[in-house]
C-alpha cells in the first residue's frame, strides 16, 4: 500500500458541537489494509501567532485552561473560522483576529505576519492541524483586547528571547502550540536567542 492508499472502512460519529466532533473508525493504513480501530477527535484548523514587539519582546497571554486545570502563559491563539480548507487569506485574517482580541496588539507601521508551516497537536487523536506565523513589529492596538466569552485571559506580559528560552527551560511554558512557535522561530533563526 501506498500513503494515498490510506481510506475510512466504517465511520460513525460519537458526538459533535461547533468545535469539534469524535468519530469511531475503521481505516485501512499502509501497514495495515485490513484495517484498524480508532477513535478519531475532528477539529477546525487553528491558528497560534508569536508576537515581537518592535523593540524585540514576544508578547505572551496568561489564560486558564480548563481540561488541565491551570492557568499558563502561551502565545495568542485559536481555531479558524473557516469550515473549508482555508487559504492563506483566510488564515491570515484569523491570525491577525486572536492576536488583537487575546493580547491587545497588532501589526505596526512595516509590521510583518510570516508563516511558519503547520504541524499536528496531538496525531494519536486528532486530525487537528495548528498553522504558525511569527507577527514582527507589533504594537499596543487602540482598539484593546477583545476577549471570546469563552476565553479567561487574565493578562499579558513581554518576555525578551532569552526570558523565553528560561521559561521554557524551567516548565513555566509548557503548552504545545507555544514550544512549536520556539522551536519553528529558533530552526529558522528568526530571532536571537541569547
Amino acid at each position: 500500500m501506498t500513503e494515498t492508499e490510506w481510506r475510512i472502512l466504517e465511520s460513525q460519529e460519537a458526538y459533535r458541537n461547533p468545535y469539534l466532533s469524535v468519530e469511531k473508525v475503521r481505516m485501512a493504513t499502509p501497514a495495515r489494509p485490513q484495517g484498524a480501530e480508532w477513535t478519531v477527535v475532528r477539529r477546525k484548523k487553528g491558528c497560534s501567532v508569536a508576537p515581537l514587539t518592535v523593540d524585540g519582546r514576544f508578547v505572551l497571554i496568561r489564560e486558564e485552561r480548563i481540561p488541565v486545570e491551570a492557568t499558563m502563559w502561551c502565545f495568542p491563539a485559536g481555531q479558524v473560522d473557516d469550515d473549508g480548507a482555508p487559504g492563506e487569506e483566510v488564515l491570515r485574517e484569523n491570525v491577525l483576529r486572536e492576536l488583537r482580541e487575546e493580547s491587545g496588539y497588532e501589526l505596526g507601521p512595516g509590521g510583518e505576519l510570516i508563516p511558519l508551516g503547520f504541524y499536528y497537536p496531538s496525531p494519536g487523536f486528532t486530525d487537528e492541524t495548528t498553522h504558525l506565523f511569527l507577527a514582527k513589529g507589533v504594537v499596543p492596538s487602540p482598539k484593546g483586547v477583545a476577549y471570546d466569552e469563552n476565553e479567561a485571559i487574565l493578562g499579558t506580559r513581554t518576555v525578551t528571547p532569552q526570558e523565553l528560552r528560561v521559561m521554557i527551560a524551567n516548565g513555566e511554558l509548557v503548552d504545545a502550540n507555544s514550544l512549536s512557535l520556539y522551536a519553528r522561530m529558533a530552526a529558522l533563526n528568526l530571532f536571537q536567542q541569547g
